[in-house]
């Protein structure tokens, strides 16, 4: 493998942690008073992150407690087909947010994201853990949620910005309801191969925008169906004094999610 391709490889396995898991939906309503356990089942055609392709098929399922303002879950990925050699391969994050309300209309949550790569060889250039504290502002108006969000990974260096809308249109003919969201993205890091010496630093933009049906199979059992269409742009990385490359996995797919959620 040249060294153009092994450091596109690192890189994108290193920075993409998360997937397309909560870009097909809307954010989530801060919950109610008292402890709610949910436990998520997801099959995604294509692994995306911030617009770069890790892998096809996967299968990602996932574990939330809320408790009032606080939410605290496990997120995991399995990858099926077309997987980035050497990471993800399982995958498991840890996240938390707590919701501060501001006012009907507005409020303000900050959270974590810890990304664990148990098997990922670090003398490759992999990290086997990051972690990336964020802040989001939750504005609503005319029915339309904005999410203006700031993220910083410690350990890769660097900060990702997002903006994010949603709306939610009722079907009330079938129980049901449409959930469109729209995200755009810029990050940048300065640490994203690890022990890279001269640093590499990588780069980029993307956009996703997609569309979301849940539907309340059981009192406690809800199906979700959702497409959603993400791509990567101007995607770059660099290591120290030599010339910038192209990220070859920022690219634009859709990708098919059906979920099966059960509260306890």
């Amino acid at each position: 493998m040249n060294q153009k391709l092994l450091l596109t490889s690192v890189f994108a396995a290193t920075l993409g942690a998360a997937v397309v898991r909560a870009q097909t939906t809307p954010p989530s309503a801060p919950a109610p008073a008292g402890v709610s356990i949910t436990a998520t089942a997801t099959a995604v055609s294509q692994y995306m992150f911030r617009g770069q392709r890790l892998g096809g098929l996967s299968f990602q399922p996932a574990i939330e407690c809320g408790s009032g303002s606080s939410v605290l879950g496990i997120w995991s990925n399995f990858p099926i087909k077309d997987e980035v050699p050497d990471t993800s391969d399982p995958e498991f994050d840890l996240y938390g947010s707590y919701n501060f309300t501001v006012s009907d209309v507005l409020s303000i949550v900050p959270g974590f994201t810890w990304y664990t790569y148990p098997d990922a060889p670090t003398a490759a250039g992999f990290y086997r853990s990051t972690f990336e504290p964020n802040v989001a502002l939750n504005y609503t108006v005319g029915g339309v949620k904005l999410t203006p969000k700031v993220y910083y990974d410690l350990r890769l260096e660097g900060p990702t910005y997002e903006f994010t809308a949603a709306y939610a249109l009722p079907l009330k003919d079938i129980g049901s309801e449409l959930d469109f969201v729209g995200t755009v993205g810029s990050y940048y890091v300065r640490e994203a191969i690890n022990n890279s010496r001269p640093a590499t630093k990588a780069w980029g933009d993307y956009w996703l925008i997609g569309v979301s049906a849940p539907f309340q199979i059981t009192p406690k059992g809800k199906l979700t169906v959702g497409f959603a269409y993400t791509k990567g742009t101007n995607a770059f990385a660099k290591q120290g004094t030599a010339p910038r490359f192209e990220n070859s996995l920022a690219v634009g797919r859709g990708v098919v999610t059906l979920s099966y959620s059960h509260s306890f």
